[in-house]
């Protein structure tokens, strides 16, 4: 790899940084290893080629083009973190993989497979990860910063808002959203 690819390298995996909170090659990885898959079969359930998931992996390619595929890797993400907490067996995390590769994304709190206890209400990380799905699919983690900042002076709600759903961390966007019901 010349010096322009490892710079093209770099800057795509900041990019990915920026977008999703950490490279994807790291995310994959870790779902991956999470999940017992290997990149074939994560790239069936995400809905993308073998070749667009290792160049997404390897820095090649920054960002995802689909909002479907990125909402599946946040059900994946939601299902890993299940599975480690013991809340799904693996048996059932593959039954729901099944369901996250079927799913067509775009539709915002859908409950399908996603329900807490069985209560049918989402999960509050649900409702969260919907919101952070639906913002990062309109822009760039670096653009909601920027608008957010435009706006801390007239709409300091908004502002904050922004940054804590469309650039922050998940467990951020969880504490915002249950601070601010009723």
């Amino acid at each position: 790899m010349d010096a322009a690819q490892q710079e093209a390298t770099a800057r795509a995996r900041e990019l990915q940084r920026s977008w999703y909170g950490e490279p994807l090659g790291a995310l994959f990885r870790r779902l991956i290893e999470d999940l017992g898959l290997n990149q074939a079969r994560l790239a069936g359930v995400l809905g993308l080629s073998a070749p667009m998931l290792s160049q997404l992996m390897s820095g090649q390619r920054a960002k995802i083009g689909n909002p479907a595929v990125v909402q599946r890797v946040q059900l994946l993400q939601d299902l890993a973190s299940q599975v480690a907490d013991g809340s799904v067996s693996a048996a059932e995390a593959t039954e729901r993989m099944d369901e996250v590769r079927k799913s067509q994304g775009g539709s915002v709190l859908t409950n399908t497979g996603q329900t807490a206890s069985g209560s049918g209400a989402p999960t509050v990380k649900r409702v969260v990860r919907e919101i952070q799905s639906l913002l990062r699919s309109v822009s760039a983690a670096g653009d909601i910063i920027e608008a957010a900042d435009s706006l801390a002076s007239t709409h300091p709600e908004l502002a904050e808002f922004l940054r804590v759903y469309g650039a922050g961390r998940t467990s951020d966007a969880v504490a915002h959203y249950q601070a601010h019901q009723n």
